[in-house]
C-alpha cells in the first residue's frame, strides 16, 4: 500500500508541476518568440501551426528532475546510482534537442545541428553512459529470462547501448509529429516501465518513471489538438534516451522493444520508404512517418493519434505481461 501512494504522489506532483510550469512557460516562449518552424512540404493544415512555441519539452523535463530531487530530500525515494544515470541522460540529451531547436529558432529555417553533430553528442553521452554503467558494476551480459538467453557481449555492450540509445531517441523524435502523439505514446510507455521496474526490485526507477508519465499528462494538458505547444528536440529526444537508458538499467532490453512497438513501426516506416524508392523507384508509402500516410488518406489528425494511442497501449500491455509475467 506504501508503494501505491507513493506511486500516486509522484504522478500528481509530477502533473501539478508540468501544468503550473506550462501556464508560466508558453506565454514566455511566445514572448521571447520561440516558434515552431514548419517544412514547405507540409500539409496545409500543419502550416498553420507554423508559430506554434516550441522547447516545449521543457514542461516536463524539469518537472520531473524537480520532482525527483524533491522526493529524495523528503526521503520518499533513495537517490541511487541508476537514478543519477538516467537524470544525467534525462538532462543531456534534453541539451542536445535544446542547441537544435535553439539554432533552427536562431536562424529562422529547419537547419539546426547537423546529424554529424547531433550523432557525436549522442555519441558522448552514450560513452559517458557506458563508462559510469561499467563503475557502478554493471553487466555487460544480454540477458532475456523469458526466453533462457544469456549473451556475454563484454565491450560490444557499449556499442549496443550507443545502438540503442541513439535509435530510441531518434525513433520518439521521428513520432513527434502530431499533436499529443508522442507525448502521450511516451505516457503510455511511461506507465509500462514503472510498472515492470517495481516488479524487477528497482523501485528508484519505477517511481522515476510513474513521476515522468505525470509530468507528461501536465505537458499534453497543452500539447493535445489543437496544440498551445510542441515538445521539439528538446523533449524528444530525451524521452527516448530515457525510455532505453531505464530499460537497460532494469535489463529488460527486449521487453523496450515491445513497448516502444509504435515508436519503432514509425521508424521503420521512414527506413522502408527510402530503401523501396532506392530499389523501386517509387514510394511504398505516400508520406513517412506512418501519421503522414494516415493523413494523406484523409484520416483526421486525432483519429490517428486515438489510433496510435490504442496501439501503444495494446504494445506496452505485452511488454508487461512479457517482462513481469513470462
Amino acid at each position: 500500500m506504501l508503494l501505491l501512494t507513493k506511486t500516486v504522489l509522484s504522478v500528481m506532483l509530477g502533473f501539478l508541476l508540468a501544468t503550473f510550469l506550462g501556464l508560466i512557460l508558453i506565454p514566455l516562449l511566445k514572448k521571447m518568440n520561440v516558434k515552431q518552424r514548419l517544412s514547405i512540404y507540409m500539409e496545409e493544415a500543419h502550416r498553420k501551426k507554423s508559430g506554434t512555441p516550441t522547447m516545449g519539452g521543457l514542461i516536463f523535463i524539469i518537472p520531473t528532475f524537480l520532482t525527483t530531487i524533491i522526493l529524495t530530500l523528503m526521503g520518499k525515494i533513495e537517490m541511487t546510482t541508476n537514478l543519477l544515470i538516467i537524470l544525467f541522460v534525462m538532462v543531456g540529451y534534453s541539451i542536445i534537442g535544446f542547441l537544435d531547436d535553439y539554432l533552427i529558432i536562431k536562424r529562422k529555417n529547419n537547419k539546426g545541428l547537423t546529424e554529424t553533430q547531433k550523432l557525436f553528442g549522442q555519441l558522448v553521452m552514450a560513452i559517458i553512459f557506458f563508462f559510469i554503467f561499467m563503475k557502478t558494476g554493471g553487466e555487460t551480459s544480454l540477458v532475456i529470462s523469458t526466453l533462457g538467453i544469456n549473451i556475454q557481449m563484454g565491450w560490444l555492450y557499449g556499442l549496443f547501448i550507443l545502438f540503442v540509445l541513439i535509435a530510441g531517441s531518434n525513433a520518439v523524435n521521428i513520432t513527434d509529429g502530431l499533436d499529443g502523439l508522442a507525448g502521450g505514446l511516451s505516457a503510455i510507455a511511461g506507465i509500462a516501465f514503472g510498472l515492470v521496474s517495481f516488479s524487477a526490485g528497482y523501485e528508484d526507477i519505477g517511481i522515476f518513471c510513474f513521476i515522468l508519465c505525470g509530468a507528461l499528462l501536465g505537458f499534453l494538458v497543452f500539447n493535445v489538438h489543437p496544440a498551445k505547444v510542441f515538445m521539439g528536440d528538446t523533449g524528444s529526444l530525451a524521452l527516448g534516451a530515457v525510455l532505453v537508458s531505464i530499460a537497460i538499467l532494469i535489463r529488460r532490453e527486449l521487453t523496450l522493444v515491445i513497448v516502444m512497438g509504435v515508436f519503432i513501426i514509425e521508424t521503420l516506416s521512414v527506413i522502408l520508404q527510402v530503401i523501396w524508392l532506392y530499389l523501386f523507384k517509387k514510394r511504398l508509402f505516400l508520406m513517412t512517418p506512418l501519421h503522414h500516410h494516415f493523413e494523406k488518406l484523409g484520416w483526421s489528425e486525432v483519429d490517428i493519434v486515438k489510433l496510435f494511442w490504442v496501439f501503444g497501449f495494446i504494445f506496452s500491455m505485452a511488454g508487461i505481461f512479457f517482462g513481469v509475467w513470462l
